[in-house]
């Protein structure tokens, strides 16, 4: 796994190469204070997830440097985001309506789209399953109790928003969060793109969290 800023993240279960929500342009209005790492778009993906249509998650200046390919791709996006997406007009690809409670195969790897309460209504967080091995990431949300009622696992990881803008959790509400999800791990992501916020305020409130790097790889 290699989280490349914001909500994004690079998963490779060994069989297939899947993309995550990546922003990797400057695009939306606004500094950008992570840099643009130019070599993941030499990477081939097989599967691209979009888990809703802001900007920073479905961005069309970084998905047609990946589109623009014949190799065909399984893009998985919840309704507003399916929409946007079909409108870029790359009709060689599989698109797949990925909404609230879906789940889709591809190879060794199961994606399961969960609740999430986020401005874009209909917002999905993903887990991803391979090898008997999981993840959860949040996406953008608010902490709502009906999230809960999706999460059937206790994933070895969880990807949790801690940014507290834009309605998503604030770290005090995403240390409660990852407290009822009971991961084996958890990582604050959503941070240090367009602000200066300090992570380690979110692994001193929660207690046992592990701070991502930048593009480096997360191993299971």
């Amino acid at each position: 796994i290699r989280w490349i800023g914001q909500g994004g993240f690079i998963v490779d279960t060994g069989e297939c190469v899947v993309l995550i929500d990546p922003y990797l342009s400057d695009s939306v209005p606004g500094k950008r204070f992570m840099p643009v790492p130019a070599e993941v778009f030499e990477i081939k993906p097989d599967v691209i997830i979009c888990t809703h249509n802001h900007g920073d998650h479905l961005d069309f200046e970084t998905l047609k440097r990946f589109l623009n390919t014949d190799k065909r791709i399984d893009i998985l996006c919840p309704e507003n985001a399916y929409n946007d997406v079909l409108k870029y007009g790359f009709k060689q690809h599989n698109y797949v309506l990925f909404n609230r409670h879906t789940e889709y195969s591809v190879k060794n790897a199961v994606f399961k789209a969960v609740k999430a309460e986020h401005s874009d209504g209909t917002a999905i967080g993903v887990i991803v399953e391979a090898d008997r091995k999981s993840i959860y990431i949040t996406g953008d949300t608010l902490f709502n109790s009906e999230i809960f009622n999706d999460i059937e696992i206790k994933p070895d990881i969880l990807f949790v928003c801690i940014n507290g803008e834009g309605n998503n959790m604030n770290m005090a509400d995403a240390a409660r969060f990852s407290k009822r999800i009971r991961a084996k791990k958890v990582m604050p992501v959503h941070w240090g793109m367009f602000d200066n916020l300090d992570p380690g305020k979110f692994v001193k409130i929660y207690g046992n969290a592990e701070i991502p790097e930048f593009c480096e790889r997360i191993y299971l």
